[in-house]
């Protein structure tokens, strides 16, 4: 998985006093936990821009005080009216520790029943995962080529190396459904083939004297 670099300044002072201050000047709080103990830092609202203005996943290399951690994004808190971003969780990983995210599903290739006339459906964008850090991936591909109309992708049907997923089994990633279109023209072929069958041969004109 990529990984994307920021770095941050350790936070002493854990007034609301200070995080209001924080905020004002383009900084957002955040905390780190999941290591010997727990590192209260900021970094500037632009470093996160490519973390969570995204469809894309990544791990994070933060550097706070000239040290390096790796760590992946737990949670964030928005604003409920400016949707500023007011607080960010980080959890520290380790390369022999699984760890748990939400992996972007992409869908690869045109199925038969989309050439068909279908619609694909796509229920699940993305799925949640445990592995080892070196065994997560970017994207968890699926191709759907082979699905006809009324075929179902479903999460049991995934066998991924080295990846457990959380989601249950029956449940549905992608579907192809049937359109009011391709209902229509098999109704429309459906009422000509009786039509057709009934119809009376033409007579052939009787030949001139």
């Amino acid at each position: 998985m990529k990984s994307i670099a920021i770095s941050g300044t350790q936070r002493v002072n854990l007034t609301r006093q200070n995080l209001r201050e924080l905020r004002a000047t383009g900084q957002v709080p955040c905390v780190l936990y999941g290591g010997a103990e727990q590192l209260h830092f900021s970094a500037p609202v632009q470093a996160f821009k490519h973390l969570v203005y995204t469809p894309e996943v990544h791990t994070v290399d933060l550097e706070v005080n000239g040290k390096t951690t790796k760590a992946i994004l737990q949670e964030i808190q928005f604003h409920p009216v400016t949707d500023a971003i007011l607080h960010m969780d980080f959890l520290q990983i380790f390369d022999d520790k699984a760890v748990t995210m939400s992996i972007p599903v992409k869908v690869m290739g045109t199925s038969e029943g989309q050439k068909q006339g279908g619609k694909l459906i796509q229920k699940l964008k993305k799925l949640r995962v445990k592995a080892l850090p070196a065994k997560l991936p970017d994207t968890i591909d699926i191709n759907i080529e082979a699905l006809k109309i009324g075929d179902s992708f479903k999460v049991g049907q995934l066998a991924l190396d080295g990846l457990t997923i959380l989601d249950a089994a029956n449940n549905v990633i992608v579907g192809i459904r049937m359109t009011r279109n391709v209902v229509s023209a098999e109704a429309a072929a459906k009422a000509a083939a009786p039509a057709a069958k009934a119809a009376p041969a033409a007579k052939a004109a009787p030949a001139k004297k």
